[in-house]
């Protein structure tokens, strides 16, 4: 069976009386799931869709979205999921480009999802509890999965856009499933005893493989958080148990810093995991500390299911490291001129494997862009050790170049995070009419703690290059954020 779908019904068929999503209260066992799924493939048949059509679901981590997302991928439809806090022309743009046939909210995004809809002749369907609940019992459970091709298409999502319209990145059922088999059995190394902490947007790549369909392939229990916080997200941990904490690295700083460890009990979780974006040594050391975990670092992208590589939890940890690639994949490092570059020089990563998209949705022109000679071009710098530990230098685009010198931001960072007032930090480069461009920093400052601008500035400059520390330096209350906590440098570029 070539449908991703299938994971649900396995697991359903090994052990349907154990949990498979927990949100508060709700228990959702695997039989329950896999049972409401089948009802919404059949919801879906009878509204019209067929094998390969698209169903955009906007929807944050509630219960319903696993339900509507195999029942999608069961009736033989592409996922289009979205961030529920975009607003109607944003959604009304990835409803015309992907041509997505119905679109599935819950209450709460309900206006923008119906303007949006009305403006490109869409159907919705609200997940309201009562008047869903009471359709999906008027409907019969869809008898079996429709079969895929293993390169159909599974899953579309759609990359942020730093610069023009959004792109669709079209994930396979193949992609997918050994995507989430290698991070079951060689990367988190998950059974069906684990409780996995679902506080990641599913809706976004990381937590769909990593979280969702992880837990789903390995017949464990996902706990969901709709809205990340410190305080409920340790409740939620001590509460149910978690084994394998999933966060981006500002949840990482966040918890970190909001100094209410303890009263909770964690001893059973055996393994923390960070990646969308790099997560700073400072907040990784002092994460293990204060929680007593390994944290350990992988790397992905949307256009690659996402992991990519991972620190193998059977051999050393290097700090500061994305790991090795993961199995069915690699890397190489390519300069400029596409020539590979060797251990300790710095090159793009290029990736190559059966993680990696079809391609981008009706963009025939990007996808040749990205995927050169069947490896994708990620767009982050790197350099790799001699033992074939990749270490990221920063994202191509954010390179800072002043006065013919390259600054990597992520190396600035890294400093800002060891001074002793920062709680978070972003640097980013602007226009300067002598070096060309100009190195500034945006920082937040931990609670209670107070310093300046110029000190922050003098700190990071007894430590760097004379070329590298921030000219400019900004103090802040907050930094913007995306839908998974990472931080938005291009919006930091227009806001500073």
């Amino acid at each position: 069976m070539n449908n991703l779908a299938a994971l649900l019904a396995e697991s359903a068929w090994a052990d349907g009386h154990r949990v498979a999503i927990r949100q508060d209260e709700i228990h959702v066992t695997y039989a329950q799931l896999n049972d409401a799924s089948a009802r919404v493939a059949t919801l879906l048949h009878a509204k019209g869709v067929r094998p390969g059509d698209r169903v955009a679901l906007v929807m944050p981590n509630v219960t319903y979205f696993p339900v509507v997302y195999y029942g999608v991928l069961r009736a033989g439809g592409v996922v289009v999921p979205m961030n529920p806090l975009l607003k109607a022309c944003e959604i009304a743009f990835i409803l015309r480009d992907s041509g997505s046939r119905i679109v599935v909210t819950f209450p709460l995004f309900a206006d923008e999802v119906a303007t949006a809809a009305a403006e490109v002749g869409v159907e919705r369907l609200v997940t309201d509890p009562a008047a869903f609940d009471n359709l999906m019992r008027a409907t019969a459970p869809a008898p079996a999965i429709v079969d895929r091709g293993e390169d159909d298409t599974a899953v579309i999502l759609y990359t942020s856009g730093t610069t023009g319209t959004p792109k669709g990145a079209e994930l396979t059922h193949r992609n997918l499933m050994t995507n989430t088999a290698t991070t079951v059995e060689t990367v988190l190394h998950v059974g069906p005893n684990d409780v996995l902490f679902g506080g990641l947007p599913m809706f976004h790549a990381f937590g769909q493989t990593c979280a969702l369909n992880t837990a789903v392939a390995a017949g464990a229990t996902l706990t969901l958080l709709p809205r990340f916080e410190p305080a409920k997200a340790l409740e939620i941990m001590d509460r149910d148990g978690v084994t394998v904490f999933l966060g981006v690295p500002t949840m990482y700083t966040a918890l970190l810093h909001a100094g209410i460890r303890d009263g909770h009990d964690l001893s059973r979780m055996r393994l923390a995991v960070s990646g969308g974006a790099s997560l700073p040594v400072e907040v990784l050391h002092g994460f293990e500390r204060e929680f007593g975990v390994t944290v350990l670092e992988g790397y992905g992208l949307s256009e690659t299911s996402p992991v990519a590589s991972f620190n193998p939890p059977d051999r050393p940890r290097k700090a500061g490291s994305i790991g090795l690639p993961i199995r069915g994949v690699e890397f190489k490092l390519v300069a400029d001129d596409g020539t590979t570059v060797g251990p300790g020089d710095v090159g793009e990563i290029a990736i190559s494997g059966e993680n990696v998209m079809r391609g981008y949705w009706n963009r025939s022109d990007a996808t040749a862009e990205a995927i050169r000679d069947g490896w994708f071009h990620s767009g982050d710098l790197a350099r790799v050790d001699e033992d074939g530990y990749y270490f990221i230098v920063d994202r191509k685009k954010d390179l800072i170049i002043r006065g013919g010198y390259n600054v990597y931001p992520r190396e600035i960072e890294e400093v800002l995070y060891e001074h002793p007032a920062v709680a978070e930090a972003a640097v980013v480069g602007v226009p300067h009419k002598i070096h060309g461009e100009e190195v500034a920093a945006v920082v937040t400052l931990r609670e209670g703690a107070q310093t300046t601008a110029g000190q922050i500035r003098d700190y990071v400059k007894q430590r760097v290059a004379a070329y590298k520390y921030p000219r400019i330096v900004t103090v802040t209350d907050g930094l913007p954020k995306g839908a998974t906590g990472k931080i938005l440098k291009r919006e930091i570029v227009v806001r500073y």
